[in-house]
Protein backbone atom coordinates (compact mmCIF):
# COMPACT_ATOMS: atom_id res chain seq x y z
CA UNK A 1 0.00 0.00 0.00
CA UNK A 2 2.95 2.41 1.07
CA UNK A 3 4.23 1.46 -2.64
CA UNK A 4 1.08 2.30 -4.01
CA UNK A 5 0.78 5.68 -2.28
CA UNK A 6 4.78 6.75 -3.14
CA UNK A 7 4.08 5.94 -7.26
CA UNK A 8 0.74 7.76 -6.86
CA UNK A 9 2.27 10.75 -5.47
CA UNK A 10 4.84 10.28 -8.00
CA UNK A 11 2.97 10.57 -10.78
CA UNK A 12 0.95 13.74 -9.19
CA UNK A 13 4.43 15.33 -8.95
CA UNK A 14 5.04 14.14 -12.50
CA UNK A 15 1.54 15.75 -13.89
CA UNK A 16 3.02 18.63 -12.05
CA UNK A 17 5.47 19.14 -14.64
CA UNK A 18 3.10 19.19 -18.06
CA UNK A 19 1.81 22.17 -19.20
CA UNK A 20 -1.58 23.11 -18.66
CA UNK A 21 -3.32 25.13 -22.08
CA UNK A 22 -3.68 28.58 -21.62
CA UNK A 23 -2.14 28.59 -17.98
CA UNK A 24 1.59 28.07 -18.72
CA UNK A 25 4.32 30.62 -19.54
CA UNK A 26 6.24 28.33 -21.41
CA UNK A 27 6.66 24.90 -21.97
CA UNK A 28 8.95 22.33 -21.49
CA UNK A 29 11.07 20.63 -24.62
CA UNK A 30 10.78 17.81 -26.43
CA UNK A 31 12.58 14.85 -24.92
CA UNK A 32 14.96 13.60 -27.94
CA UNK A 33 13.19 10.33 -29.14
CA UNK A 34 14.38 6.95 -27.91
CA UNK A 35 15.00 5.56 -24.64
CA UNK A 36 14.73 6.98 -21.48
CA UNK A 37 15.56 5.78 -17.96
CA UNK A 38 14.30 7.33 -15.57
CA UNK A 39 15.75 6.75 -11.73
CA UNK A 40 13.62 8.56 -8.88
CA UNK A 41 15.28 8.86 -5.69
CA UNK A 42 13.47 10.04 -3.16
CA UNK A 43 14.57 11.05 0.46
CA UNK A 44 13.56 8.94 3.72
CA UNK A 45 12.93 5.15 3.64
CA UNK A 46 11.52 5.05 0.71
CA UNK A 47 13.51 2.85 -2.17
CA UNK A 48 14.87 4.01 -5.43
CA UNK A 49 12.72 3.77 -8.24
CA UNK A 50 13.84 3.52 -12.04
CA UNK A 51 11.57 3.09 -15.16
CA UNK A 52 12.55 3.55 -18.43
CA UNK A 53 9.97 4.97 -21.57
CA UNK A 54 10.24 4.68 -25.01
CA UNK A 55 8.86 8.77 -26.76
CA UNK A 56 9.73 10.28 -29.94
CA UNK A 57 8.03 13.84 -30.89
CA UNK A 58 4.80 13.01 -31.27
CA UNK A 59 4.37 11.53 -28.18
CA UNK A 60 5.82 13.42 -25.64
CA UNK A 61 3.49 16.20 -27.41
CA UNK A 62 0.64 14.01 -27.29
CA UNK A 63 1.64 13.26 -22.96
CA UNK A 64 0.93 16.79 -22.41
CA UNK A 65 -2.49 17.04 -24.55
CA UNK A 66 -3.29 13.88 -23.12
CA UNK A 67 -2.20 14.42 -19.23
CA UNK A 68 -3.50 18.39 -19.50
CA UNK A 69 -7.04 17.31 -19.00
CA UNK A 70 -6.11 15.25 -15.55
CA UNK A 71 -3.52 17.82 -14.82
CA UNK A 72 -6.54 20.63 -15.24
CA UNK A 73 -8.68 18.50 -13.27
CA UNK A 74 -6.74 18.16 -9.89
CA UNK A 75 -4.23 21.12 -10.26
CA UNK A 76 -5.42 24.53 -9.27
CA UNK A 77 -1.56 25.97 -10.09
CA UNK A 78 0.86 24.74 -12.43
CA UNK A 79 3.46 27.30 -13.53
CA UNK A 80 6.35 27.06 -15.23
CA UNK A 81 9.34 29.48 -16.16
CA UNK A 82 12.49 29.78 -18.14
CA UNK A 83 15.27 30.15 -15.50
CA UNK A 84 19.36 30.76 -16.47
CA UNK A 85 19.64 27.52 -15.89
CA UNK A 86 16.48 25.52 -17.03
CA UNK A 87 12.85 25.91 -15.98
CA UNK A 88 10.97 26.04 -12.59
CA UNK A 89 7.76 24.78 -11.83
CA UNK A 90 5.08 25.53 -9.05
CA UNK A 91 1.96 23.60 -8.79
CA UNK A 92 -0.85 23.15 -6.62
CA UNK A 93 -2.69 19.55 -7.06
CA UNK A 94 -5.28 17.47 -5.21
CA UNK A 95 -6.41 13.73 -5.55
CA UNK A 96 -7.75 11.14 -3.16
CA UNK A 97 -7.93 14.24 -0.39
CA UNK A 98 -4.56 15.04 -0.61
CA UNK A 99 -3.38 18.20 -1.34
CA UNK A 100 -0.11 18.40 -2.65
CA UNK A 101 2.31 22.03 -3.52
CA UNK A 102 5.02 20.78 -5.10
CA UNK A 103 8.45 22.94 -6.75
CA UNK A 104 10.96 21.63 -8.90
CA UNK A 105 14.11 22.72 -10.76
CA UNK A 106 14.73 21.10 -14.20
CA UNK A 107 17.91 20.90 -15.68
CA UNK A 108 19.44 19.42 -18.46
CA UNK A 109 19.64 19.62 -22.38
CA UNK A 110 16.41 17.19 -22.81
CA UNK A 111 18.78 15.32 -25.25
CA UNK A 112 20.73 13.32 -23.33
CA UNK A 113 20.19 14.00 -20.03
CA UNK A 114 18.09 16.01 -17.55
CA UNK A 115 17.40 16.38 -13.80
CA UNK A 116 14.60 17.00 -11.88
CA UNK A 117 15.16 18.21 -8.50
CA UNK A 118 11.61 18.67 -6.50
CA UNK A 119 10.35 19.42 -3.44
CA UNK A 120 6.57 18.74 -2.12
CA UNK A 121 4.45 19.48 0.49
CA UNK A 122 1.21 17.04 1.15
CA UNK A 123 -1.47 17.16 3.44
CA UNK A 124 -4.56 15.56 4.05
CA UNK A 125 -5.88 12.30 2.73
CA UNK A 126 -4.12 8.44 3.43
CA UNK A 127 -0.75 11.06 3.76
CA UNK A 128 -2.10 11.63 7.93
CA UNK A 129 -0.09 14.35 9.15
CA UNK A 130 1.59 17.07 6.61
CA UNK A 131 4.75 15.76 5.20
CA UNK A 132 7.63 17.58 3.33
CA UNK A 133 9.76 15.45 0.69
CA UNK A 134 12.33 15.84 -1.51
CA UNK A 135 12.63 13.49 -4.86
CA UNK A 136 15.05 13.73 -7.55
CA UNK A 137 14.52 12.28 -11.22
CA UNK A 138 17.56 11.56 -13.30
CA UNK A 139 17.07 10.84 -16.71
CA UNK A 140 18.99 9.87 -19.49
CA UNK A 141 18.67 9.06 -23.13
CA UNK A 142 19.86 5.16 -23.46
CA UNK A 143 19.49 5.08 -27.63
CA UNK A 144 16.97 3.77 -29.72
CA UNK A 145 13.97 2.20 -28.02
CA UNK A 146 13.92 -1.83 -28.11
CA UNK A 147 12.42 -3.83 -30.48
CA UNK A 148 9.31 -4.89 -29.03
CA UNK A 149 8.51 -1.37 -27.46
CA UNK A 150 6.66 1.59 -29.19
CA UNK A 151 6.78 5.09 -28.21
CA UNK A 152 4.86 6.37 -25.51
CA UNK A 153 5.74 2.46 -24.01
CA UNK A 154 6.54 2.67 -20.13
CA UNK A 155 8.23 0.14 -18.53
CA UNK A 156 7.40 0.29 -14.40
CA UNK A 157 9.52 -1.65 -11.54
CA UNK A 158 8.67 -4.85 -11.08
CA UNK A 159 8.40 -5.49 -15.08
CA UNK A 160 5.10 -3.91 -15.63
CA UNK A 161 4.64 -2.08 -19.22
CA UNK A 162 2.06 0.09 -20.22
CA UNK A 163 1.33 2.68 -22.56
CA UNK A 164 1.00 6.57 -22.41
CA UNK A 165 -1.93 6.49 -24.82
CA UNK A 166 -3.65 4.60 -22.26
CA UNK A 167 -3.58 7.22 -19.31
CA UNK A 168 -6.76 8.71 -20.82
CA UNK A 169 -8.62 5.21 -20.00
CA UNK A 170 -6.58 5.61 -16.28
CA UNK A 171 -8.69 9.13 -16.02
CA UNK A 172 -11.37 8.01 -14.72
CA UNK A 173 -9.80 6.52 -11.69
CA UNK A 174 -8.57 9.69 -10.31
CA UNK A 175 -10.91 10.76 -7.67
CA UNK A 176 -12.56 13.85 -8.26
CA UNK A 177 -11.61 17.16 -5.86
CA UNK A 178 -14.89 18.14 -4.28
CA UNK A 179 -15.92 20.95 -6.29
CA UNK A 180 -14.99 19.98 -9.20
Amino acid sequence: MRRLLVVSCSAVSLLGLLPVSGAVAVELPVRKAGLWEMKVLSGGSVPEMTMQQCTDATTDKDMATAMSPVAKDICSKQDIQKTATGYATDSVCGVAGMTIKSKAEITGDFNSAYTVKSTSHTEGGMAGAPRDSTSTIEAKWLGACKADQKPGDIMMPGGMKMNIKDMEKLKALIPKQPGK
